[in-house]
């Protein structure tokens, strides 16, 4: 009977978390209502999406065909909002835009057609115009017709004991590794199936994840990537006889540019200060990343037509940036020293449209690396892309996680939007600010069954998801770019409040910790790191306001630090 008063005990400690692990729905001024008033109106969600179905359509690599074209597209939105070109960067002008070009040290590529035939059949066993991802990056052009051979999961082992001269291998691996090992065993190309998990390929069975080989520069040498489909029709095919394939693959490689957009919205009072956006415009998936384009370029129009119709007049400056991923942000970091030092915040949009009933997505922000990334527990877990273990001395104490969240909650609020977060994982466009001190956020959706494969196609997008978050992240960057006294008093008393609740909830899970023979002392540890971390998150809320008196805001922060520290002792006698 004890044992079981124990776990039921656990359960509602469990059951009681669920229900408020995230903050509460922060109040708001009156000045951010108006924001998310404006906001709301203006943001016109289906030409978000018309962004969204021009530039997915586009098989993008930085410099290739549909990359540039997808980057002009969005110039002429901008063009049409109002932004004025400058090449220098330097117009003192309140909208602009510049195209920054930079050779690309290797050509670029570019898929073209491709059809994969098992000989005797009259049809394609798969074909480009219905699997656009057949073709490895960076394959070149072939048509081959050879004896296939499976090689299993192309180990050393396997390719030595099968005879894959003159051959085409098949195997149950990447393609990078199975192709290289085959060609040097003077194999005529490979043919590989590999898929996660977590997309469910035994039920989305024609799906295939891009991949990419070495710039592949022998001619009639074929790589081909199949779905789980062909992959058994092909095992079992060879399970009754000799197999032979025809392989069809036709693709362009070409000297070229980089191009990154970058368009400013310049402050009236602090124009070195600025928040930036990012979307990544390579790959060639709908979700990933027409939407977050599409959205951050209906997201610069708002802001255009709010600033020429003097409803916004930032103070700090606003950036939208569209570029290679991670590359043209980091770069536009380290380019300039001076204003890499005006960078404050940095949020990245990356699979942000996600018709989360097709896709399994949930929409996440992705936090600064806190302590949920080192102890991972309760309501927090890590996506299927991957997380690790942080150590304690990776964290990045600061207020912008739950100013976002906070933010992203109240658009929530009556509308049925999923709002959730993720411990630290990288990989986007959020790192490179991470990686120069500067606080940055992503915002997605994870786990998805049709990430990175040609599943990711415009009937997976969902525009009022894309009004959802543009709102969102635009009343985020809205409030800190023109944040007065009052504001910044108002955010720092969401994050104390915040801070307050996380402990709350730490406290319920070490309790139940404790109960299951857990080390108490761990437990006090987990309570007091977030409490460190919540302190100096707190002290980092100083450079909120653009302007007001120093000495009260510093009393303000002074005050919800104490509150924590005291909310701690309490814990910690509770325990």
């Amino acid at each position: 009977m004890e044992s079981f008063m124990k776990q039921l005990t656990i359960n509602l400690i469990l059951l009681l978390l669920a229900t408020h692990w995230l903050p509460a729905q922060s109040p708001v001024s009156t000045q951010e209502k108006n924001y998310f008033k404006w906001l709301r109106a203006a943001f016109d969600e289906q030409q978000a999406y018309g962004t969204v179905a021009y530039v997915e359509q586009r098989w993008r690599l930085a410099g290739n065909r549909g990359f540039n074209e997808s980057i002009f597209y969005v110039e002429k939105i901008l063009q049409q909002a109002g932004f004025v070109h400058d090449s220098t960067g330097r117009s003192k002008a309140p909208l602009t835009y510049r195209i920054e070009k930079r050779p690309l040290k290797h050509p670029t590529w570019e898929p073209l057609d491709a059809q994969l035939y098992l000989i005797g059949e009259t049809q394609p066993l798969l074909q480009f115009k219905t699997n656009r991802n057949m073709i490895p990056v960076n394959a070149g052009t072939a048509n081959v017709t050879a004896e296939l051979v499976y090689v299993g999961k192309g180990s050393d082992k396997e390719m030595d004991s099968a005879d894959v001269t003159g051959k085409i291998v098949l195997g149950e691996t990447g393609i990078a590794g199975l192709y290289n090992a085959a060609v040097k065993r003077g194999a005529l190309g490979a043919i590989a199936y590999s898929m996660p998990q977590y997309t469910q390929p035994g039920k989305y069975q024609h799906s295939i994840q891009f991949q990419g080989i070495g710039r592949d520069t022998v001619p009639n040498r074929c790589a081909l990537l199949v779905h789980y489909a062909a992959k058994e029709k092909l095992k079992a095919a060879l399970a009754k006889a000799p197999v032979q394939v025809r392989a069809v693959v036709k693709t362009s490689m070409y000297p070229s540019e980089e191009l990154t957009l970058v368009a400013n919205v310049q402050g009236a009072s602090h124009r070195q200060e600025r928040f930036v956006f990012s979307a990544h415009v390579q790959e060639p998936g709908a979700n990933d990343n027409a939407s977050g384009v599409g959205c951050l370029a209906e997201m610069a129009r708002i802001t255009a037509q709010l600033v020429r119709n003097k409803k916004f007049k930032p103070k700090r400056s606003i950036t939208f940036l569209w570029g290679d991923e991670i590359i043209s942000t980091r770069r536009y970091i380290q380019d300039d020293s001076v204003r890499a030092k005006g960078i404050k915040w940095g949020l990245s949009l990356d699979m942000v449209g996600e018709d989360t009933k097709k896709t399994g997505g949930t929409f996440l922000i992705e936090k600064m690396p806190d302590p949920s990334a080192v102890w991972t527990r309760g309501e927090e877990k890590h996506t299927e892309w991957g997380g690790s273990p942080l150590k304690e001395e990776a964290l990045f104490p600061h207020y912008f996680n739950d100013l976002l969240l906070n933010r992203c909650l109240y658009e929530a609020a009556g509308t049925g939007w999923v709002v959730k977060t993720n411990p630290y994982e990288g990989g986007s466009d959020h790192t490179p600010f991470l990686q120069a001190k500067i606080p940055g956020l992503l915002m997605w959706h994870f786990t998805d069954v049709f990430y990175h494969t040609d599943g990711d196609r415009l009937d997976k997008v969902s525009a009022a998801e894309m009004k959802h978050v543009g709102v969102s992240a635009l009343a985020t960057a809205f409030l800190l770019t023109g944040a007065r006294q009052q504001t910044a008093i108002a955010l720092i008393n969401d994050i104390k409040a915040n801070a307050i609740q996380r402990l709350q909830t730490e406290l319920a899970l070490s309790k139940a910790a404790v109960q299951q023979g857990g080390d108490k002392e761990t437990e006090k540890h987990i309570l007091q790191v977030w409490t460190d971390w919540y302190i100096k998150a707190l002290a980092t809320t100083h450079d909120i306001a653009v302007a007001g008196h120093r000495e009260k805001i510093n009393k303000v922060i002074a005050e919800a630090q104490q509150q924590v520290r005291e909310k701690l002792a309490a814990c910690l006698q509770q325990l």
